[in-house]
């Protein structure tokens, strides 16, 4: 079995974060690991407090995971400041890591703020330039670009820009109020369009983290990125098609499904 490891934060409620990466890696068939970058008191409303790790104790658990059971893949979420920005960076080149995709979580599905303003030029200068693919939304891709996005070509000009600069292929998500669910992937100065069909489904919290995931569990299973893409859309599609209903009718939709969109054996 190949293996993966997210390094994000926490979701008591279990819809985003590591709940959702390590659900749905192991949905996608590896064996999911976690280092942890902050307990985050949320739900699938809001975010209520953060607890950072110290850089230091986020590093020695990179360091246990890697000398240990090293992953094919590494998905990278929540993270808040520049000090676990560069611990990452510095650890992931130390272990020569493969396959990396940087989700570049900054603003919660909810609204809440989820990184600092000063770690945004370190996640460009310092993460980003390791990642095999990043999956910014488009207000993440707004700041990560310095462009208003209204258009289908401002998602393309975007994506380049970042890309260029950056030095990483990037899918930039659709949606929005922009169109369906179209994402377009720039790589290699080349871009291609990844179209979906948009699912009226309130529970939205965490198909962020869950769709990084799944292309980061396909990448390790040695599917090229636009395979490792479509998989992981088809994916999140049946979830979100299956309309699972958690909580306050916003909860997370990643629960008990195969690659699908069934329910698995022995799901309630």
């Amino acid at each position: 079995m190949k293996t993966a490891l997210s390094i994000a934060g926490t979701d008591p409620s279990g819809g985003a974060g590591i709940s959702a990466d390590l659900k749905t890696m192991t949905m996608n068939g590896v064996f999911a690991m976690s280092a942890i970058t902050a307990v985050v008191a949320q739900n699938t409303t809001g975010v209520r407090e953060i607890a950072e790790m110290p850089p230091s104790f986020l590093g020695a658990q990179i360091d246990a995971v890697f000398e240990d059971i090293r992953p094919d893949a590494v998905k990278i979420g929540m993270v808040a400041t520049s000090g676990l920005i560069e611990i990452i960076a510095e650890r992931l080149k130390f272990w020569q890591a493969k396959n990396i995709v940087v989700d570049p979580v900054m603003v919660a599905t909810s609204g809440g703020r989820l990184i600092s303003e000063e770690a945004v030029d370190t996640l460009k200068k310092c993460l980003l330039p390791l990642a095999a693919v990043a999956t910014p939304n488009i207000p993440e891709a707004e700041i990560l670009s310095g462009i208003t996005i209204q258009s289908e070509a401002d998602i393309e000009t975007a994506a380049g820009r970042i890309g260029d600069a950056c030095g990483c292929a990037g899918l930039l998500k659709g949606g929005h109020n922009i169109n369906d669910a179209n994402d377009f992937l720039y790589a290699g100065k080349t871009g291609a369009w990844f179209r979906g069909k948009r699912i009226d489904n309130p529970n939205t919290h965490g198909t962020g983290c869950t769709l990084s995931s799944a292309i980061a569990a396909n990448l390790a299973k040695g599917f090229d990125l636009p395979a490792a893409i479509r998989r992981s859309k088809d994916y999140l599609s049946g979830a979100l098609g299956a309309m699972l209903n958690l909580g306050h009718g916003r909860g997370p939709m990643q629960h008990n499904f195969n690659l699908e969109g069934e329910f698995a054996k022995g799901a309630e």
